[in-house]
């Protein structure tokens, strides 16, 4: 029986040797049919196994290797690879530890011993950098602790999970994926894949995901609070959108502020849940809220064109016409649409207005005022900055009352004339055009308050 043990190992040696490791496995399995009490045997496959990136079971072979020659050291080496390979650093260092007490002189142990060493490090600063939320920290741990222990499902979880908090979640999706090829079972696996979907707002697909981990793992901690969120997150933010079409806008408001407060992780989620307090609040007339929230929407999620248009909506309402500029432009450069050209248009067409002189604050009206309501309120501004009504003043308010006179007539004789008011509202700069090149403030007076005796110093009896 040894004599055809022997045999097949140096069969599989052979193959072994030729790199057809499946065949090598094959013949060595014969062999430890033939004498299973052989350790080199287990020793071989163990090695073959290993090629094949079967670690978990090279371990028990070179397990098996040394209980039966303790003393067998290839066999402690291998265990120790085995357990590299697999992310226990600390049963690797017990390995090599007893491969350098057979053979002191082992610079493969030593290395190897060195490499547990490092992967230890690794561990200990992804663990740090986890806990401070340095999600970039832990990846590149990872990255490089995987280059010491490429079967280690652990770390590729990790890696994988830091990559989805990092909003990287086709890659993370990939590394989970892997895993779930070779172990459709793996619950650390399926609480990734719900992980990337609950990140995408594909909530629903999420908690399947996560109720399939917990059935794998009923305590994994992780999968159950990520469930427990996805839940209390979508049906807060459902009730707030109910509110919101119920026209109740602050319940709204507060609905959306209580569903940011569920997982500030969510990025997506949250971005879209800024908006939609946006939009409450702008309701509600809170605008300088409502853009902080559009704000806070744009850092989580630069490409969300809802909160760009949002928050340009909010700056054209209060004015802030180069700000709203901005925002059209960087949607129009995003999406060419017909309907973004033309907001971006008008708020070009607002800020140039803004950039002019605005005749109708200067009459104190409203831009919906009436004929008849310019008239009185020219009236009302010619008398109060008149020259004549300054004459005893100080030189410096002389002059700024005459300034404010002039731009009184300037406003009176643009918007009391309906052609040019039409030219004004639509943006035309009037003095651009040479509207002013006769205008002389005190004949529009004269003009409209009548009388030949008009000049300065003959209205002063209106001053009294």
């Amino acid at each position: 029986m040894d004599f055809l043990a022997e045999s097949f190992k140096e069969q599989g040696n052979a193959y072994y040797s030729k790199k057809d490791y499946s065949q090598a496995f094959n013949y060595y399995t014969k062999a430890i049919d033939a004498c299973p009490k052989n350790a080199s045997y287990y020793g071989n496959r163990a090695a073959t196994l290993m090629m094949l990136c079967r670690f978990r079971e090279a371990l028990e072979d070179s397990q098996q290797a040394v209980r039966l020659d303790d003393c067998f050291m290839k066999g402690h080496l291998r265990e120790g690879k085995c357990h590299l390979s697999l992310g226990n650093a600390m049963a690797a260092n017990r390995c090599f530890q007893k491969v350098l007490e057979l053979e002191p002189s082992n610079r493969e142990a030593q290395q190897e011993k060195n490499n547990a060493a490092t992967l230890l490090e690794y561990q200990r600063m992804a663990d740090f950098g986890f806990e401070k939320r340095d999600f970039r920290k832990v990846v590149y741990c990872m990255d490089r602790a995987l280059a010491l222990a490429s079967a280690c499902h652990r770390f590729k979880i990790l890696k994988a999970e830091c990559l989805a908090l990092l909003g990287r979640y086709p890659e993370a999706q990939s590394v989970a994926s892997d895993i779930l090829r070779m172990d459709s079972t793996n619950a650390d696996a399926l609480y990734v894949r719900g992980l990337c979907l609950y990140y995408e707002d594909c909530i629903d697909k999420a908690v399947q995901f996560f109720v399939q981990a917990l059935k794998m793992a009923p305590d994994h901690e992780k999968a159950r609070l990520a469930c427990r969120n996805a839940k209390a997150l979508k049906a807060k933010k459902e009730e707030g959108n109910q509110a919101f079409k119920n026209n109740n806008y602050e319940a709204a408001y507060q609905l959306y502020t209580e569903a940011l407060a569920i997982d500030p992780n969510n990025i997506k989620t949250n971005a879209k849940l800024y908006c939609n307090r946006a939009t409450a609040g702008a309701k509600l007339k809170k605008v300088d809220q409502a853009i902080e929230d559009c704000t806070s929407a744009i850092k989580l999620d630069d490409t969300y064109i809802k909160a760009y248009l949002r928050r340009a909506q909010c700056y054209m309402d209060t004015e802030q016409y180069e700000e709203a500029v901005r925002d059209y432009e960087k949607v129009y450069q995003t999406e060419k649409t017909s309907d973004h050209k033309q907001m971006l248009k008008k708020a070009q067409m607002e800020l140039k207005k803004s950039k002019r002189k605005d005749y109708y604050k200067v009459l104190g009206v409203g831009k919906n005022a009436t004929e008849d309501e310019i008239k009185k309120a020219y009236r009302k501004r010619a008398l109060m900055h008149h020259p004549d009504r300054h004459s005893s003043a100080t030189p410096e308010v002389q002059k700024e009352e005459e300034k404010k006179f002039k731009e009184v007539g300037e406003a009176f004789t643009v918007l009391s004339d309906p052609k040019k008011k039409v030219r004004y509202d639509n943006g035309h700069d009037l003095e651009d055009d040479g509207c002013f090149d006769d205008f002389d403030a005190n004949n529009i007076f004269r003009a409209f308050f009548g009388g030949h005796n008009s000049g300065p110093g003959n209205f002063f009896f209106q001053f009294g």
